[in-house]
């Protein structure tokens, strides 16, 4: 009896893991934060953005867009040098960039909150100090599909120490690597924690999807995204189409489209080191570049 038992517990492990591997990765870019702090800290809003891309990435849960193809985009969309992503402009990027979410956010407070020892040490700079390093973060969810905020919530962190004062005048924010270890840095993690807990508990309100990227001549489709997403050979999915796009006459704000089932596919192998991979027809006909890829119903 007791083998038996040891069997079920083997099996439904074995069952547990398998199912979580196979979850499907949604894509998820950053803006750079806007820096509200007034601080005048170099590079602070990447800083903090590209902390959060990196907390992501190592969750596992997800597939986070580099900085470059962000910026790529922007570039190649001619929104100039000073445009940043906001809520409103969020959904037409994130379109582009192939995403089902953007966040958006910006750093409200960041910096020493209180002080009980001063002093002067000329040698090193700054005094000795007892201190408590304060960082608040500001973050929207945007839904691409849909321009719907699904979350809005503000994040924040503090550590307390005793020592050293260090002057963040002279950090380079742009490379979170060179302030990780101060005291600032920690309190901006623990905030950072905060929003992967509030994007992760959110993913769930917006559906998955991939794209076709080319209709082969032998049937076969390519679509993204491959083992990178954790799409597998053998999976199942559903090709849809988006229709015109529906406007709020009031607000001109998009409502989204209807959408119409064009078909399905079957993933036959993994393509370009994960990005893309190649599937056939089960049914349908007449796919386009850039059709839909949902998950089976």
């Amino acid at each position: 009896m007791m083998r038996r038992q040891t069997m079920l517990v083997v099996v439904l492990s074995l069952f547990f893991f398998a199912s979580s591997d196979a979850q499907l990765k949604k894509r998820v870019a950053i803006a750079t934060f806007h820096d509200k702090t007034g601080s005048g800290y170099h590079s602070l809003g990447q800083g903090v953005a590209d902390m959060l891309a990196t907390a992501l990435v190592k969750s596992g849960k997800f597939m986070v867009l580099e900085r470059q193809e962000i910026d790529k985009v922007i570039q190649e969309q001619q929104f100039g040098q000073s445009f940043m992503v906001t809520p409103e402009s969020a959904p037409k990027v994130g379109q582009i960039l192939g995403v089902e979410l953007f966040v958006v956010g910006s750093v409200t407070e960041f910096g020493t909150k209180e002080s009980s020892i001063g002093g002067n040490v000329p040698l090193f700079g700054g005094g000795v100090t007892t201190k408590k390093a304060r960082a608040v973060v500001d973050i929207r969810l945007v839904n691409v599909n849909t321009g719907e905020i699904i979350a809005a919530e503000s994040e924040e962190g503090e550590e307390s120490t005793t020592g050293l004062s260090v002057r963040y005048e002279s950090i380079d924010f742009s490379n979170p690597s060179h302030w990780n270890d101060t005291d600032i840095g920690q309190a901006t993690r623990e905030a950072v924690n905060g929003c992967v807990e509030l994007i992760t508990e959110n993913m769930s309100k917006i559906p998955w999807s991939g794209k076709i990227l080319r209709v082969n001549t032998d049937g076969t489709i390519l679509l993204k995204p491959g083992s990178e997403g954790n799409v597998k050979p053998g999976m199942e999915f559903e090709i849809w189409r988006k229709g015109e796009e529906i406007k709020d006459p009031d607000t001109g704000l998009s409502l989204g489209a209807e959408e119409e089932k064009v078909g399905r596919v079957k993933v036959k192998e993994d393509m370009l080191q994960g990005k893309a991979c190649k599937a056939t027809v089960l049914d349908g006909k007449d796919f386009k570049v850039g059709d839909l890829v949902r998950e089976k119903q």
